[in-house]
């Protein structure tokens, strides 16, 4: 399964609240440096934020839906 970044952020508590966000719509986010971020100072920072991925063919619609306002 090939996994496609939708998203990157530096704030932690945003990163898991978008999976959260994702997951509750169905889709399965998945994030490879959320414990390096969580427990390295400056790790975030350093390598461009937290990467939130989808498998490939939920990207498109994955950040359709991020991209929707919030009610």
């Amino acid at each position: 399964m090939n996994l496609v970044t939708i998203a990157n952020v530096l704030n932690p508590a945003e990163a898991g609240l978008i999976c959260s966000r994702l997951e509750s719509a169905d889709f399965h986010p998945f994030m490879p440096d959320q414990f390096s971020a969580i427990n390295t100072d400056g790790y975030t920072l350093a390598i461009g934020g937290i990467r939130i991925q989808v498998p490939e063919n939920e990207a498109n619609d994955a950040k359709d839906f991020l991209a929707e306002p919030v009610e």
